[in-house]
């Protein structure tokens, strides 16, 4: 049996101006019988279309602060480092593999990402913006792999129909979230606290995004 080829977005790293990868993301996509191949990060149209020819499947992967301009804001001084060329790269990635009905996977960085290219908006920081009666811990320290926060499932969502289970528990790593879900998303699952933590698009085979790390269980 030939295993499909899935391709990650690379990681960068603004200090040392490389590429890098966990390899959770990896073993993760090894384990569920693909096999992983880090991609470039380049914004040649040409080049990305190709790639979502040749690929069976990609994973969007977490890391830098989405660019607010993309949602209509400003950069305010709690919004973290941004990397436009891996906005402008995944833009256009996003856009191909929808165009073909690739399957996507989004993780931390890529349900917000998904969520905005598809025209919603975030909470540049949610300690500083996001406002609940019942606040919960969403940036655990290490170690990553230990679940810290319960979140709810939505019965009929693709996440529930593989899960079996109405709620789990989850790591949590991230100081941005959905704050505007796009018209194009449906929530899949949401943490007791009410922010968004999953969702699917329902036009497509396979969109699916999540905002804990399932990579650093591996």
């Amino acid at each position: 049996m030939t295993r499909p080829l899935i391709g990650i977005v690379p990681l960068y790293d603004d200090d040392k101006e490389s590429y890098w990868m966990l390899p959770g993301y990896m073993k993760g996509i090894e384990e569920a019988g693909g096999i992983p191949v880090m991609l470039p990060l380049t914004t040649h149209i040409e080049v990305i279309e190709q790639l979502a020819h040749t690929f069976d499947g990609f994973l969007m992967t977490g890391g830098h602060d989405v660019d607010p301009q993309l949602y209509g804001e400003n950069p305010q001084e709690f919004c973290g480092n941004i990397c436009k060329e891996r906005d402008h790269m995944e833009e256009i990635l996003l856009n191909k593999a929808l165009q073909f009905d690739k399957p996507v996977l989004g993780i931390c960085r890529g349900i917000q990402l998904v969520n905005v290219l598809l025209g919603g908006t975030l909470y540049q920081d949610i300690p500083s913006q996001f406002e609940t009666d019942t606040p919960i811990n969403h940036a655990q320290k290490p170690p990553y792999d230990i679940p810290i926060h319960r979140i709810n499932i939505e019965k009929g969502t693709p996440f529930y129909n593989i899960l079996k289970s109405e709620s789990i528990m989850v790591n949590s790593y991230h100081h941005q979230g959905i704050k505007k879900l796009s018209p194009q998303l449906r929530c899949a699952a949401k943490a007791v606290d009410d922010l968004i933590e999953a969702v699917y698009m329902p036009e497509k085979s396979f969109v699916v995004a999540v905002q804990w790390h399932p990579e650093f269980c591996y």
